[in-house]
């Protein structure tokens, strides 16, 4: 979309949310980049200059607006719906893959050579897979030096940096300020934090209908793996470094996320995991849109706009719950994994709730 020049300098003038993660504003004369809903005074048309990632606006010399935050907007929902290379390619570097095993590994594990997937992702996001990794690596190391008392130290290799100079030297260029004084920022208006947890907004591109939503997931939820308390749902992970909780609770304009983790390596996957869970990627204008196309469904969506189609965290545990599904009903089905997850789970403390388990994994069923 980002090279429809007179579609997006629309989307800028009007300050349309809905292009939010589709493409990304890149201002000339300042070097900084924005969402299209920058609540700033928009540039002159000719110092407007559009990418399709975060990751080449950062490669191409801009630093992330300090007032809109760009960084944090939802993902193409393009990478959620289409299967070609390029959009497999971002969800697993969207999941940490390329921090975990390098570009080699996310070949690998596409079917491909590394120099077909640096060519496919550089001809439509302008940024190779090593660029796109570095851009996730300082958003995560955002929130942790924004949501955790971590030594700065800690937080450079938690985020899968290499060394601190490297995580001070990124920061710097990303944010145009140093670890320290994003802290700083960070605290005059901090927000009361729960000891050992990990308490972070996730956005969404309204409208979002949270009844049928988290309303599915609490009446499938598995006992000892999910529960729904106090206005939240709360599940254990299993994650490529350790395990951890999590804690979804929605709001008008943003999910309410708490994670504890056991190793913070695994809090871009945990966050990718969440968030696909929940569709919060997903074009709502543009489904609804599409619905009202029929003459049955119209009054229904027109009645609750927004719905999203749950997921899960696990592709394995969501296998063997559909077939625990289709021989039952959703009440015996529920009664039988929570046996399953009793019988063969690795268990968890939960200090805070009832989550006794993780899922057990296809290794440990087989």
């Amino acid at each position: 979309m980002h090279t429809d020049t007179e579609r997006c300098v629309r989307a800028v003038q009007s300050k349309d949310a809905r292009f939010d993660g589709w493409f990304f504003t890149a201002v000339l004369t300042t070097r900084i980049y924005c969402r299209p809903s920058c609540p700033v005074v928009p540039p002159k048309v000719e110092n407007m200059t559009f990418y399709p990632s975060a990751a080449a606006c950062q490669q191409a010399g801009f630093r992330a607006c300090k007032r809109c935050r760009p960084d944090t907007t939802p993902g193409s929902p393009e990478w959620n719906a289409r299967a070609d290379v390029v959009a497999r390619a971002m969800r697993l570097i969207r999941d940490g893959v390329v921090d975990r095993e390098g570009v080699p590994g996310l070949a690998g594990r596409l079917g491909y050579s590394t120099r077909q997937i640096e060519r496919q992702l550089l001809a439509e996001l302008g940024a190779g897979p090593l660029a796109l990794a570095r851009a996730q690596r300082a958003q995560t190391a955002r929130i942790l030096i924004e949501t955790t008392e971590l030594p700065l130290a800690d937080v450079a290799f938690a985020a899968g940096f290499s060394s601190v100079r490297t995580f001070n030297d990124t920061v710097r260029e990303v944010f145009a300020l140093a670890p320290g004084e994003l802290r700083t920022r960070a605290a005059r208006g901090a927000r009361p934090h729960t000891p050992g947890a990990i308490a972070l907004r996730l956005p969404f591109r309204a409208p979002l209908n949270p009844d049928n939503l988290f309303g599915h997931l609490a009446a499938t939820g598995v006992p000892g793996v999910e529960e729904w308390r106090d206005g939240a749902y709360r599940r254990t992970l299993t994650l490529p470094y350790g395990h951890g909780i999590a804690e979804l609770t929605p709001h008008p304009d943003h999910i309410g996320c708490l994670l504890s983790l056991t190793d913070l390596r695994d809090l871009t996957h945990a966050i990718s995991r969440c968030r696909w869970l929940l569709d919060l990627d997903a074009d709502p204008v543009a489904v609804d849109g599409e619905l009202r196309n029929d003459p049955l469904l119209a009054p229904m969506v027109d009645k609750a706009p927004g719905r999203r189609v749950p997921r899960t965290v696990d592709a394995a545990e969501f296998a063997v719950r559909a077939v625990l599904g289709q021989q039952v009903s959703t009440a015996a089905a529920r009664t039988h994994a929570a046996r399953l997850v009793t019988a063969h789970g690795v268990p968890v403390d939960d200090a805070r709730g009832g989550r006794t388990h993780l899922f057990p994994s296809p290794r440990a069923l087989a």
